[in-house]
Order: C-alpha cells, then sequence, then structure tokens
C-alpha cells in the first residue's frame, strides 16, 4: 500500500525537490504552504507527472489550529499519514542588538514551533502506519552558530534536540525521528547574497560549492524509506564540509 506523506514548505526551493524525491519513490505526497500558491500547483503538477497523487493544502503551522485543519483535510483525502516532513521555516536576521522581540518570537513560533504544531496533530496517525517516519528540515547554523542569526539558529537547534528526544519517546509507537541539517542549498536566499560574499562562503566549505535542494530531497527520500528503519535520533550534515 503506498504511503502518503506531508512535507510542510513544500513549494520553496528545498521543499519542492523533496516532494519531488519522495514521489519518485512511490510516495503520495502532500504538498504544504503558506503563501506561494502557484508554486505549490507547479509542484502539485509536476508530482501528478510522476504518476504519484499529491494534495496542496495551505495553513499556517504556528497556528495548532489550522494545523488540525490541515491532518484533517489530509486524512479526509488519504485515509492516513505515514510520513511527516518539517520543512517550513523562516528567516528575520539581525544582530542581538538590534532584533525586536517580534523578530525572536516569528521565527520562534514557524520554525520550531512549527514542527512541534506538526507532530502534535499527527502523531497518533503516523503510529498507524506501522513503519512512519519524522524528518525535520533543520540547519547548519543550528549547530554550529552564525552571527545574525541567533533566532534562526536557536530555532533550528531546538529542532534537533527535538528530534533526539521523540526518537527515544515515539520508538515504541515504531516511528523513527531524524534531522538533516543542510547548509548553504542554492536557493532565492542565497541568489540575494551579493557575488563577493558568496565567494567568500565558498572559500570556507571544503568541496567548493553551495550544495543542490534536490542532495537534500534524496536523503529525506532515504531516511522516510524502509531501508532506513534502524536509523533514529541523527542528524546528517549536508554542507559540503563545512562544519565537520
Amino acid at each position: 500500500m503506498k504511503k502518503v506523506a506531508l512535507v510542510t514548505g513544500g513549494s520553496g526551493d528545498i521543499g519542492s525537490e523533496i516532494s519531488y524525491a519522495l514521489a519518485e519513490e512511490g510516495i503520495d505526497v502532500v504538498v504544504h504552504y503558506f503563501r506561494d500558491k502557484d508554486d505549490a500547483l507547479k509542484v502539485e503538477k509536476k508530482i501528478k507527472d510522476i504518476g504519484m497523487d499529491c494534495l496542496v493544502i495551505q495553513a499556517d503551522v504556528s497556528k495548532y489550529e489550522d494545523v488540525k485543519r490541515m491532518r484533517d483535510e489530509i486524512i479526509n483525502h488519504f485515509g492516513k499519514i505515514d510520513i511527516l516532513v518539517n520543512n517550513a521555516g523562516i528567516n528575520k536576521d539581525a544582530l542581538l542588538s538590534k532584533m525586536e522581540h517580534d523578530m525572536w518570537k516569528e521565527v520562534m513560533d514557524v520554525n520550531l514551533g512549527g514542527a512541534f504544531n506538526c507532530i502534535k496533530a499527527m502523531v497518533e496517525d503516523i503510529a498507524k502506519s506501522g513503519s512512519g517516519a519524522i524528518i525535520n528540515i533543520s540547519s547548519v547554523v543550528g549547530v554550529m552558530g552564525n552571527i545574525g542569526q541567533v533566532n534562526y539558529a536557536a530555532s533550528k537547534a531546538g529542532l534537533i534536540g527535538l528530534t533526539k528526544t521523540l526518537a527515544l519517546e515515539l520508538s515504541s509507537k515504531n516511528i523513527t525521528v531524524n534531522a538533516i541539517a543542510p547548509g548553504f542549498i542554492k536557493s532565492q536566499m542565497i541568489d540575494k547574497i551579493p557575488d563577493h560574499v558568496k565567494e567568500k562562503i565558498i572559500s570556507k566549505i571544503p568541496l567548493k560549492r553551495f550544495g543542490e535542494p534536490w542532495e537534500v530531497g534524496k536523503v529525506v527520500a532515504y531516511l522516510a524509506s524502509d531501508n532506513a528503519r534502524y536509523i533514529t535520533g541523527t542528524v546528517i550534515n549536508i554542507n559540503g564540509g563545512l562544519y565537520i
């Protein structure tokens, strides 16, 4: 029986590649989005072209009522949820001295609170799978820190703590819980960085390049597969050697 995966932030650069990678493994995909409906519909079309079913849902993951509604829509359409990929995230960067409290709260509410909300709302459904998987998308800055991103780094570090704790708590339900910590991955965010700054970043990466979104997607697909059933509580770094 085909599995069903929810990818939050599934319309973005990394989220879309995660969605495609799952679909290519024969998994039906729920593509969550917050604002980018047109991009989400493009992802839906490609997934259906691959030959898998796809459901597009708008929700604010920082609001538990929104997440519960999303859960109900998934169950109504597919009847189950096997895999949850907590990929939705935002950044509002500033040095601590210039960071407003709402910048801290919004990033924490979406990046960390959103993952908590989705897990809380869907964990019992995932448990029914018998071989459920939760994959949290953290970041290299969650393990090494980064100037001007105290809120983002804290939220991504929090996801790692969430991952390790839930790996212990949910093992009895046969749910694996893992995290991926991408480094600098090609995206609209990277495109906005001035060329001279990009050169400095690449000079610090042993593999001398930015990562490709599909490289993250393929690792997610592996962790969601039956081949990874003995992997839980781990953090996989995809950063070209930037942090070892």
